[in-house]
Protein backbone atom coordinates (compact mmCIF):
# COMPACT_ATOMS: atom_id res chain seq x y z
CA UNK A 1 0.00 0.00 0.00
CA UNK A 2 1.37 3.50 -0.91
CA UNK A 3 1.03 6.83 0.99
CA UNK A 4 -2.13 8.12 -1.37
CA UNK A 5 -3.95 4.35 -0.65
CA UNK A 6 -3.33 4.86 3.10
CA UNK A 7 -4.48 8.40 3.10
CA UNK A 8 -7.79 7.24 1.74
CA UNK A 9 -8.07 4.70 4.56
CA UNK A 10 -9.73 5.41 7.67
CA UNK A 11 -9.14 3.36 10.77
CA UNK A 12 -12.08 2.67 13.54
CA UNK A 13 -12.48 1.48 16.57
CA UNK A 14 -15.53 0.19 17.67
CA UNK A 15 -15.94 -0.57 21.35
CA UNK A 16 -18.65 -3.49 21.67
CA UNK A 17 -17.23 -4.73 25.07
CA UNK A 18 -19.85 -3.28 27.54
CA UNK A 19 -22.65 -5.43 29.78
CA UNK A 20 -25.30 -2.96 28.67
CA UNK A 21 -27.26 -3.44 32.24
CA UNK A 22 -30.08 -1.28 31.29
CA UNK A 23 -31.50 -3.29 28.59
CA UNK A 24 -33.81 -5.53 30.46
CA UNK A 25 -34.35 -8.80 30.14
CA UNK A 26 -31.76 -9.48 27.51
CA UNK A 27 -28.39 -10.48 29.05
CA UNK A 28 -26.66 -11.01 25.47
CA UNK A 29 -24.48 -7.76 23.87
CA UNK A 30 -26.64 -5.10 23.26
CA UNK A 31 -24.64 -4.39 19.83
CA UNK A 32 -25.64 -8.06 18.34
CA UNK A 33 -29.70 -6.99 18.76
CA UNK A 34 -31.68 -6.98 15.96
CA UNK A 35 -32.73 -3.98 13.86
CA UNK A 36 -35.36 -6.41 12.56
CA UNK A 37 -37.14 -8.34 14.90
CA UNK A 38 -38.84 -11.43 13.94
CA UNK A 39 -39.77 -13.38 16.97
CA UNK A 40 -39.65 -10.86 19.68
CA UNK A 41 -38.02 -7.41 19.88
CA UNK A 42 -34.45 -9.64 20.91
CA UNK A 43 -34.67 -12.32 17.87
CA UNK A 44 -34.11 -11.14 14.45
CA UNK A 45 -32.12 -9.91 11.98
CA UNK A 46 -29.34 -7.34 10.79
CA UNK A 47 -27.81 -6.62 14.31
CA UNK A 48 -27.25 -3.21 15.51
CA UNK A 49 -23.29 -3.60 14.97
CA UNK A 50 -23.35 -4.91 11.80
CA UNK A 51 -25.50 -1.72 10.69
CA UNK A 52 -23.06 0.30 12.05
CA UNK A 53 -19.89 -1.35 10.42
CA UNK A 54 -21.73 -0.62 6.90
CA UNK A 55 -21.40 2.83 7.11
CA UNK A 56 -17.78 3.28 8.70
CA UNK A 57 -15.82 4.36 5.53
CA UNK A 58 -13.37 1.98 4.24
CA UNK A 59 -10.52 0.81 6.20
CA UNK A 60 -9.18 -1.45 8.72
CA UNK A 61 -11.34 -1.77 12.04
CA UNK A 62 -10.71 -3.13 15.57
CA UNK A 63 -13.43 -4.34 17.84
CA UNK A 64 -13.09 -3.82 21.42
CA UNK A 65 -14.54 -7.07 23.25
CA UNK A 66 -15.33 -8.90 26.56
CA UNK A 67 -19.11 -9.52 27.38
CA UNK A 68 -20.43 -11.94 25.57
CA UNK A 69 -17.50 -12.01 22.89
CA UNK A 70 -17.46 -15.41 21.92
CA UNK A 71 -20.75 -14.85 20.22
CA UNK A 72 -19.72 -10.85 19.13
CA UNK A 73 -16.71 -13.03 16.82
CA UNK A 74 -19.11 -15.14 15.82
CA UNK A 75 -21.49 -12.71 14.32
CA UNK A 76 -18.67 -10.67 12.83
CA UNK A 77 -16.53 -13.25 11.74
CA UNK A 78 -16.76 -12.36 7.95
CA UNK A 79 -15.90 -8.87 8.37
CA UNK A 80 -12.30 -8.69 8.36
CA UNK A 81 -12.00 -6.87 11.99
CA UNK A 82 -9.45 -7.45 14.35
CA UNK A 83 -10.77 -8.24 18.50
CA UNK A 84 -8.73 -6.57 21.04
CA UNK A 85 -10.27 -7.76 24.43
CA UNK A 86 -10.73 -5.00 27.33
CA UNK A 87 -9.78 -7.52 30.18
CA UNK A 88 -11.70 -5.54 33.07
CA UNK A 89 -14.51 -3.17 31.97
CA UNK A 90 -12.70 0.32 33.06
CA UNK A 91 -14.07 3.27 31.05
CA UNK A 92 -13.96 4.33 27.09
CA UNK A 93 -10.66 5.08 28.31
CA UNK A 94 -9.40 1.50 29.12
CA UNK A 95 -11.53 0.41 25.95
CA UNK A 96 -9.28 3.11 23.28
CA UNK A 97 -6.15 1.71 25.73
CA UNK A 98 -7.51 -1.55 24.66
CA UNK A 99 -6.57 -1.02 21.25
CA UNK A 100 -3.74 0.67 21.48
CA UNK A 101 -1.84 -1.96 19.30
CA UNK A 102 -3.82 -1.30 16.79
CA UNK A 103 -3.21 2.36 16.96
CA UNK A 104 0.52 2.23 16.67
CA UNK A 105 0.28 -0.64 13.55
CA UNK A 106 -1.66 1.45 11.42
CA UNK A 107 -0.96 3.01 8.42
CA UNK A 108 -4.23 4.80 8.09
CA UNK A 109 -3.42 8.55 9.10
CA UNK A 110 -6.93 8.85 10.33
CA UNK A 111 -9.08 7.00 13.06
CA UNK A 112 -13.23 7.07 14.31
CA UNK A 113 -13.74 5.91 17.34
CA UNK A 114 -17.54 4.75 18.27
CA UNK A 115 -19.51 2.65 20.60
CA UNK A 116 -21.28 -0.19 18.81
CA UNK A 117 -24.62 1.00 19.65
CA UNK A 118 -24.96 3.36 17.20
CA UNK A 119 -26.33 2.71 14.24
CA UNK A 120 -27.68 5.66 12.56
CA UNK A 121 -24.97 7.66 11.69
CA UNK A 122 -24.44 8.37 7.61
CA UNK A 123 -21.89 7.51 5.60
CA UNK A 124 -21.63 11.56 4.89
CA UNK A 125 -22.00 12.27 8.55
CA UNK A 126 -18.42 10.52 8.96
CA UNK A 127 -16.80 11.72 5.76
CA UNK A 128 -17.49 15.17 7.42
CA UNK A 129 -15.93 14.47 10.81
CA UNK A 130 -13.03 12.95 9.54
CA UNK A 131 -12.34 15.95 6.91
CA UNK A 132 -12.77 18.37 9.82
CA UNK A 133 -9.19 16.69 11.00
CA UNK A 134 -7.81 18.79 8.15
CA UNK A 135 -7.75 21.66 10.07
CA UNK A 136 -7.94 19.84 13.67
CA UNK A 137 -6.41 17.42 15.16
CA UNK A 138 -9.75 15.66 16.68
CA UNK A 139 -13.10 16.24 16.11
CA UNK A 140 -16.32 15.91 18.26
CA UNK A 141 -19.68 14.29 16.61
CA UNK A 142 -22.34 16.98 18.42
CA UNK A 143 -25.98 16.77 18.24
CA UNK A 144 -28.78 19.98 19.63
CA UNK A 145 -31.33 17.98 21.28
CA UNK A 146 -34.27 19.57 22.19
CA UNK A 147 -33.85 18.67 25.94
CA UNK A 148 -30.02 18.39 26.84
CA UNK A 149 -30.38 17.40 30.31
CA UNK A 150 -28.18 14.47 31.28
CA UNK A 151 -25.80 14.58 28.33
CA UNK A 152 -22.38 16.14 28.55
CA UNK A 153 -22.00 19.04 26.08
CA UNK A 154 -19.25 20.80 23.65
CA UNK A 155 -17.98 24.42 25.69
CA UNK A 156 -16.87 26.16 22.17
CA UNK A 157 -14.84 29.32 21.93
CA UNK A 158 -14.39 30.69 18.89
CA UNK A 159 -15.34 27.38 16.41
CA UNK A 160 -12.90 25.51 19.05
CA UNK A 161 -13.71 22.72 21.43
CA UNK A 162 -12.13 23.81 25.08
CA UNK A 163 -14.05 21.44 27.18
CA UNK A 164 -16.55 18.33 27.63
CA UNK A 165 -18.42 18.92 30.53
CA UNK A 166 -21.10 16.37 31.69
CA UNK A 167 -24.28 17.35 32.66
CA UNK A 168 -23.77 16.97 36.61
CA UNK A 169 -21.40 19.45 36.46
CA UNK A 170 -23.48 21.98 34.41
CA UNK A 171 -26.60 21.80 35.35
CA UNK A 172 -25.08 24.35 38.29
CA UNK A 173 -23.76 26.82 35.73
CA UNK A 174 -26.03 29.92 35.58
CA UNK A 175 -28.62 29.99 33.54
CA UNK A 176 -27.18 32.19 30.64
CA UNK A 177 -24.51 30.15 30.49
CA UNK A 178 -26.39 27.24 30.06
CA UNK A 179 -28.03 28.70 27.31
CA UNK A 180 -25.18 29.57 25.64
CA UNK A 181 -24.41 25.22 25.88
CA UNK A 182 -26.04 24.23 22.57
CA UNK A 183 -24.47 21.14 21.24
CA UNK A 184 -24.09 17.57 23.26
CA UNK A 185 -21.43 15.27 22.85
CA UNK A 186 -22.44 11.91 20.83
CA UNK A 187 -19.53 9.85 22.15
CA UNK A 188 -18.11 9.06 18.32
CA UNK A 189 -14.53 11.14 17.37
CA UNK A 190 -12.15 11.29 14.73
CA UNK A 191 -8.75 11.99 15.36
CA UNK A 192 -5.67 11.97 13.63
CA UNK A 193 -3.72 8.70 14.17
CA UNK A 194 -0.28 9.73 15.20
CA UNK A 195 -1.82 12.47 17.64
CA UNK A 196 -3.89 9.64 19.47
CA UNK A 197 -0.84 7.39 19.81
CA UNK A 198 0.82 10.45 21.61
CA UNK A 199 -1.71 10.64 23.70
CA UNK A 200 -2.55 7.16 24.78
CA UNK A 201 0.33 6.44 27.05
CA UNK A 202 -0.59 10.05 28.89
CA UNK A 203 -4.00 8.52 29.19
CA UNK A 204 -2.92 5.37 31.01
CA UNK A 205 -0.75 7.56 33.35
CA UNK A 206 -4.07 9.05 34.80
CA UNK A 207 -6.73 7.00 36.01
CA UNK A 208 -9.59 8.09 37.77
CA UNK A 209 -10.55 6.39 41.04
CA UNK A 210 -14.47 5.55 41.15
CA UNK A 211 -16.64 4.15 43.64
CA UNK A 212 -18.43 0.88 42.09
CA UNK A 213 -20.77 -1.80 43.88
CA UNK A 214 -18.02 -4.95 43.65
CA UNK A 215 -19.96 -8.07 45.13
CA UNK A 216 -22.25 -5.84 47.23
CA UNK A 217 -19.34 -3.71 48.38
CA UNK A 218 -18.83 -0.67 47.14
CA UNK A 219 -15.16 -0.05 45.60
CA UNK A 220 -12.32 1.83 44.41
CA UNK A 221 -11.78 1.11 40.59
CA UNK A 222 -9.52 3.02 38.45
CA UNK A 223 -10.99 4.08 35.39
CA UNK A 224 -10.28 5.60 31.80
CA UNK A 225 -12.13 8.25 30.36
CA UNK A 226 -11.55 9.32 26.72
CA UNK A 227 -12.78 12.88 27.17
CA UNK A 228 -9.70 13.16 29.50
CA UNK A 229 -7.57 12.88 26.63
CA UNK A 230 -9.24 15.22 24.83
CA UNK A 231 -8.60 17.55 27.81
CA UNK A 232 -5.13 16.62 27.81
CA UNK A 233 -5.21 17.63 23.65
CA UNK A 234 -6.40 21.53 24.50
CA UNK A 235 -4.59 22.08 27.68
CA UNK A 236 -1.55 21.65 25.10
CA UNK A 237 -2.94 23.85 22.53
CA UNK A 238 -3.93 20.99 20.19
CA UNK A 239 -7.08 22.15 17.97
CA UNK A 240 -10.55 20.36 18.80
CA UNK A 241 -13.05 20.69 16.17
CA UNK A 242 -16.58 19.57 16.22
CA UNK A 243 -19.44 18.85 13.59
CA UNK A 244 -23.05 18.47 14.68
CA UNK A 245 -25.57 16.67 12.62
CA UNK A 246 -28.71 17.67 11.23
CA UNK A 247 -31.15 14.86 13.09
CA UNK A 248 -30.12 13.63 16.73
CA UNK A 249 -31.48 10.60 15.59
CA UNK A 250 -27.86 9.99 13.85
CA UNK A 251 -26.72 9.60 17.25
CA UNK A 252 -28.69 8.02 19.31
CA UNK A 253 -27.43 4.40 21.31
CA UNK A 254 -29.20 1.57 22.29
CA UNK A 255 -29.32 1.62 25.76
CA UNK A 256 -32.71 0.43 26.77
CA UNK A 257 -35.50 -1.34 25.79
CA UNK A 258 -37.12 1.82 24.66
CA UNK A 259 -34.35 3.13 22.52
CA UNK A 260 -34.48 -0.58 20.66
CA UNK A 261 -38.20 -0.24 19.63
CA UNK A 262 -37.16 3.14 18.72
CA UNK A 263 -34.57 1.70 16.39
CA UNK A 264 -36.54 -1.36 15.24
CA UNK A 265 -38.89 1.82 14.18
CA UNK A 266 -36.55 4.16 12.22
CA UNK A 267 -34.97 0.75 10.98
CA UNK A 268 -38.08 -0.34 8.97
CA UNK A 269 -38.92 3.29 7.86
CA UNK A 270 -35.31 3.70 6.28
CA UNK A 271 -35.61 0.31 4.86
CA UNK A 272 -38.93 0.87 3.20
Amino acid sequence: MNQTDSQLLVAAIIMAAGRGSRMKGYDGNKTLLPLKPKRSMFDGSHPILMHLMENLPQGPKALIVNHCQKEVRAATARTGVEYYEQPVLNGTGGAILAAGDFVAAQSADRVIITMGDVPFVKQSTYTRLVDGLDDHELTILGFSPKNKKQYGVLEIEEGQVKKITEWKYWKDYPEKRQERLTVCNSGIYAARRKVLAHYLPILASRPQIVQKEVDGRMTDIKEYFFTDLIEFMVKDGRPVGYHVVEDEFETMGVDDVAALEKAQAIYSNLSG
